[in-house]
């Protein structure tokens, strides 16, 4: 089990309100276009764990990017392997780098899909996937994460939301997940936020089961209620 507190500085894996609206596509895991001319340069992180351990990932680098620690990335999969036993299928909403779901996919997870609106990031998932090898097991969503809701299908063993580490609207995004068919009775979800804008104890048929804090981050777990 995850030991209670932890310390250290921790930053989300998020753009900073630096998302644009951007078109709705769908693109397929596969190798990205390079970043548009003029864009800030990429900084590095690496695969933790599994059968991509220790390959680099790409992020984008910036004053408005801060990738997650590897501290926060291995304490949301050490309360994943005690909570669930299924990884078939994962969801990693406000993707960014695509650091979360590639973790789960190295991992063992049989099928991972990725949301992120902001194209640059998707570009840059895709050309992950393909580092690490796991493009095959993976798709990538150009588009926002309320429109995502209203089109994927089946229900997800694990979700993963890390949205933009100032975010304060999470409630709105959670209550449509709950009420939505992505969540089953196997449905594990974790959400990594600030500590200084808590989330609800319960959302719809969700619950929170846990809960962790790193320096100045939660890691949140809800399941459904039964």
């Amino acid at each position: 089990m995850l030991p209670g507190l932890g310390y250290g500085k921790i930053y989300g894996d998020r753009l900073r309100g630096f998302r644009a609206g951007g078109e709705y596509g769908i693109m397929r895991a596969g190798v990205g276009t390079s970043e548009r001319a003029g864009s800030s340069p990429l900084s590095r992180m690496r695969v933790i764990a599994g059968k991509a351990k220790g390959q680099s990932l790409k992020a984008p680098k910036g004053l408005r990017t801060r990738p997650t620690t590897q501290l926060v990335r291995g304490a949301i999969f050490s309360i994943l392997e005690s909570v669930t036993g299924d990884w078939s299928r994962v969801l990693d909403l406000y993707a960014g780098s695509g650091a979360l779901g590639i973790e789960a996919l190295s991992r063992g997870a049989g099928w991972a899909d990725f949301v992120e609106q902001e194209p640059r990031c998707s570009q840059l998932i895709k050309r992950n996937l393909e580092a690490t090898g796991l493009a095959a097991q993976a798709r990538v969503y150009c588009c926002q994460v309320a429109k995502a809701l209203s089109f994927l299908s089946g229900e997800y063993n694990i979700i993963l939301m890390d949205p933009p580490y100032s975010d304060s609207s999470m409630d709105t995004p959670l209550e449509k997940l709950a009420a939505s068919s992505l969540v089953g009775a196997n449905s594990t979800i974790v959400v990594p936020h600030s500590c200084h804008l808590p989330l609800s104890s319960s959302y719809g048929r969700l619950q929170l089961i846990k809960q962790r804090r790193h320096g100045d981050t939660c890691i949140s777990v809800y399941r459904e209620e039964h």
